[in-house]
């Protein structure tokens, strides 16, 4: 099975792309058209995504991004629960909120302390020739995360920019593919922030 999975479909601008990579491709873009509708099925599929592009990202060494793909698909059964029941602090479901300007700050405050953090981690204990590239969108991915599963409407503007560095990292690898699924990502976050946006 996982011969099939690795094994080449067709080629992309001189880069092998693999059944797995093909597959994590069609289950990604299905979870953001989800999330983009609220709709809780996203977050299924992005654990599922999330594992198929764990192993692919490790096989290109990107361990950083693989790393993520662990908590991204932990993350979705909290999502999940999050999506369904949910509450904010004053007891009501959730619905899309903006961030305080003290939840800004955290935000803020927490990419900065993460991707460094990450970076010296995977400059020390791997062999990755992209150690702080790859870290950035690592760490920020987390926070986009969170914010995600909380409903708030600035989790768009953290996948935007996530994506936009993601895009130069998977075509400097030769993952043409998920580079373009990450350029169709920066798309369908401005989609989902306008979206979003229109139910405040």
């Amino acid at each position: 099975m996982t011969e099939l999975l690795f094994a080449n479909a067709f080629a992309l601008w001189g880069a092998s792309t693999t059944w797995l990579e093909i597959i994590a491709f069609v289950l990604a873009l299905a979870m953001v058209g989800c999330n983009i509708r609220e709709i809780h099925w996203g977050w299924p599929l992005a654990a599922i995504s999330s594992v198929l592009y764990f192993a692919l990202f490790w096989r290109s060494k990107l361990y950083g991004d693989a790393a993520l793909q662990v908590f991204f698909a932990l993350m979705a059964l909290w999502g999940w629960f999050q999506w369904r029941r949910g509450r904010r602090g004053d007891g009501t479901a959730l619905t899309v909120s903006r961030l305080t300007r003290r939840g800004l700050i955290a935000t803020l405050a927490a990419c900065a302390l993460l991707w460094p953090s990450i970076g010296l981690f995977l400059k020390t204990f791997t062999d990755t020739d992209v150690p702080w590239w790859d870290a950035f969108p690592t760490a920020t991915s987390v926070v986009g995360q969170f914010l995600l599963g909380r409903k708030f409407i600035e989790n768009w503007a953290v996948w935007i920019v996530v994506n936009i560095v993601s895009v130069s990292l998977f075509a400097y690898k030769g993952l043409w593919l998920t580079a373009l699924l990450y350029t169709v990502f920066i798309v369908l976050s401005v989609a989902g922030w306008r979206a979003w946006h229109r139910k405040l």
